[in-house]
C-alpha cells in the first residue's frame, strides 16, 4: 500500500481548481489585508463575497502561519467578541508588501503567458460552470 495522499478530485476538472486555490491563496491573503488588519474569517469572507461565491477556503490557518513566519504578516490586535472568542486580527508588514508585490507580477506574467499559449489555439467554447455537473464539478464549495 502506497504511503501517498490520494487527492479526491485528481483526474477532475476540480483539482485544477484547487490547485490554482492553493497557488494563489498567500497572494489573496495579502492582498485583503492590504485592505484593513482583519482576522482569519473575516479574510475567508472578505474572498467569497469579493469572488461572489466561487473561491472559498474552510481554513487559512497554513497561509496565516506561514505569511507569518516568514514576517510578511504580523499580529495587529486581539479582541474578544461578544460570544467570548478570542478575534486575533493581521496586517501585512512593509516586507509582506514588497513580497506582495512580487507574487502580482508572477501571478500576471504566468496568467498572460497561458492566455498568449492557448491563444495559438483553437479552443472549445467557454463552459457554463454556473449550473451543476455531477461528474465534473467546475466549482466546489470549500477546500
Amino acid at each position: 500500500m502506497s504511503d501517498k495522499k490520494t487527492n479526491k478530485t485528481s483526474g477532475t476538472p476540480a483539482s485544477i481548481h484547487e490547485s490554482l486555490k492553493k497557488a494563489t491563496t498567500e497572494l489573496l491573503v495579502l492582498f485583503v489585508l492590504r485592505q484593513k488588519p482583519m482576522y482569519t474569517y473575516e479574510m475567508m469572507q472578505a474572498i467569497e463575497e469579493m469572488s461572489e461565491g466561487k473561491l472559498t477556503f474552510n481554513t487559512l490557518y497554513q497561509a496565516i502561519y506561514r505569511l507569518q513566519s516568514f514576517q510578511y504578516i504580523r499580529e495587529h490586535g486581539k479582541v474578544i467578541s461578544a460570544d467570548n472568542r478570542t478575534r486575533i486580527y493581521f496586517t501585512i508588514t512593509d516586507t509582506g508588501e514588497h513580497y506582495f508585490r512580487q507574487l502580482l507580477a508572477q501571478y500576471r506574467s504566468f496568467t498572460a503567458t497561458m492566455a498568449q499559449i492557448l491563444a495559438q489555439g483553437e479552443l472549445p467554447p467557454e463552459e457554463d460552470c454556473s449550473h451543476d455537473h455531477s461528474n465534473f464539478p467546475c466549482n466546489d464549495q470549500g477546500a
